[in-house]
């Protein structure tokens, strides 16, 4: 049975750039395999794309030209912030990433070059303009999509109908906006 639009399936995966460096996959991140929905727009859109008519057990690699991974580097995309405004004890280096305020929430950003009293910082995502890499297994497929509990907190113990999970919400009298 081949992996169709919609569905829940699980993949082992490594990321790697053109030279080889690893940027990514299920053994990086903790060894579990990454779980999804097929053409939900959860992941960049070639991953994504690439699983669809596979069949469970299946591996093959795939390269991804940056419009279909996190798109090209744009240009206008730096920021020059006052040194003040970086927290004191943060060793500022050319390459470090850290996360900053937009205006869609936070976004990453990486330092470009460190001047006397300011800091330019690219807000480009890291991976933008690269040639991505993915060798793929599936390894699961038609799973059970994981439900957020029905308050966000992320506990399961609401759906024994206890008094409480620990997450500071009464799920049994329904009070605080939870359930």
């Amino acid at each position: 049975m081949s992996v169709k639009k919609g569905e829940w399936i699980k993949v082992e995966y490594t990321g790697t750039l053109d030279d080889g460096t690893i940027f990514d996959g299920t053994g990086v991140n903790g060894g579990n395999p990454l779980k999804f929905q097929v053409g939900a727009g959860q992941l960049i859109k070639g991953f994504d794309e690439s699983v669809l008519g596979k069949a469970l057990g299946e591996e093959y690699s795939i390269r991804l030209e940056p419009s279909e991974a996190y798109g090209e580097l744009k240009e206008g995309m730096t920021q020059k912030v006052p040194r003040a405004q970086f927290p004191k004890g943060i060793e500022l280096q050319p390459g470090l990433m850290l996360m900053v305020m937009g205006p869609q929430g936070q976004m990453p950003a990486s330092i470009k070059l460190i001047e006397e009293d300011s800091v330019i910082i690219d807000l480009n995502h890291p991976m933008a303009g690269k040639v991505l890499n993915f060798k793929i297994k599936i390894v699961e497929t038609n799973s059970e999509p994981e439900l957020p509990s029905a308050c966000g907190c992320g506990c399961e113990d609401q759906a024994n109908n206890q008094d409480s999970c620990g997450c500071g919400h009464d799920h049994a009298n329904n009070q605080d906006g939870c359930c």
